[in-house]
């Protein structure tokens, strides 16, 4: 049998739409499009980072705001309207406290040394190391392994 090591995901999200998503044990990325949601595999790691506390009109935040592992390899579609179908995965979420941003900046390679660390947010996913996650997931207060 293959021992696949986990790959290491950042979502960006508003917080009360992660918050929704850590109620439901679910993932939503990228507006609900299927893609970023079938990058990833059962048994990787998604870690949110909210830029705002609203989508719309929330409050600044720049925050990692949850942290969870891929619970299977389903995605699937969850009618939300009529007009808004998107594309959702099962996650399990841990318990964790908030982390700002700005605390760590230096320690992140995808971030430190760079004026402009926001930009790889605006993808809305992407892949990260394990040494960033292991340094996330511990500002964070979850200890995995």
């Amino acid at each position: 049998m293959e021992n696949k090591q986990p790959r290491y995901w950042i979502g960006v999200v508003s917080k009360s739409h992660v918050m929704r998503g850590v109620a439901g044990g679910f993932a939503q990325l990228c507006h609900g499009k299927a893609v970023p949601l079938r990058r990833m595999k059962q048994g990787d790691w998604l870690i949110y980072y909210s830029p705002k506390t609203d989508m719309n009109s929330g409050a600044p935040l720049q925050a990692f705001t949850a942290i969870g592992q891929v619970r299977d390899d389903a995605v699937y579609e969850y009618p939300m309207s009529e007009t808004f179908i998107p594309f959702r995965r099962n996650i399990d979420y841990y318990d964790c406290k908030e982390a700002p941003a700005h605390a760590l900046l230096s320690l992140l390679s995808f971030t430190k040394e760079n004026r402009n660390w926001g930009y790889r947010f605006r993808t809305g996913h992407f892949e990260i190391d394990a040494v960033d996650f292991a340094i996330l997931s511990e500002a964070m207060g979850v200890e995995i392994g």
